[in-house]
């Protein structure tokens, strides 16, 4: 490949990790040009492209884009799937191949800025997806949210900020709850006068001899 095309490459690789919501390593080894083909397939509804690149340029690459984490995972023909969105789909979908395409193997990635592993790309897959997440979360289920704590925190922009939403959201419907003691009622000012002219009256009464 010229100089110029190996340059266009790197480029190429360095601006889709920039701008994927996640990035996932897998080796390809042993699968046919029909298996690659189904599991793009698969792929597209969980809006996640599957590319295939030349390991010395995406080491390039990753270089470039300071993600040096990522090399140990570029040994082998490696080929990686960009997710845009949430990655809970893609993580699924790369598991079901999996099963059927033990050839497929899941090295790890990036979900946002932080480097995952393939045993919590296999937690990840476990996870329902956004929609099912925000209903759970609507209706108060926090076990099916334990297990996906630590990972909540390198989810997408778009689920955090719908997460928030709803926050606030629940927030702001319920009624606050008041802690202030109820003041105490003002004297009348009447009682107030009678009192002091009774204190006048005694004090102008002539003492008895």
């Amino acid at each position: 490949m010229p100089k110029p095309e190996k340059a266009a490459v790197v480029e190429e690789i360095r601006n889709r990790l920039d701008g994927a919501d996640a990035a996932v390593l897998t080796e390809y080894r042993g699968l046919s040009v029909r298996a690659l083909a189904d599991l793009r397939g698969s792929l597209r509804p969980a809006n996640t492209e599957y590319k295939v690149f030349k390991n010395r340029l995406a080491r390039r690459a990753a270089e470039e884009a300071g993600l040096t984490d990522l090399l140990p995972f570029l040994e082998g023909p490696v080929a990686i799937a960009f997710v845009h969105g949430d990655a809970v789909p893609a993580a699924k979908a790369l598991r079901d191949f999996g099963r059927t395409n033990p050839e497929l193997v899941v090295k790890g990635g990036l979900l946002g800025p932080r480097l995952i592993t393939a045993a919590e790309l296999a937690e990840l897959a476990d996870i329902p997806p956004r929609d099912q997440l925000l209903a759970l979360l609507a209706g108060g289920f926090q076990a099916p949210l334990t297990k996906a704590a630590g990972l909540f925190q390198a989810f997408t922009r778009n689920f955090a900020y719908g997460v928030q939403a709803l926050i606030e959201q629940r927030a702001a419907s319920e009624p606050a709850a008041t802690t202030e003691a109820p003041e105490p009622p003002p004297e009348s000012s009447e009682s107030e006068s009678e009192s002091e002219s009774q204190s006048e009256s005694q004090s102008e009464s002539p003492s008895e001899e």
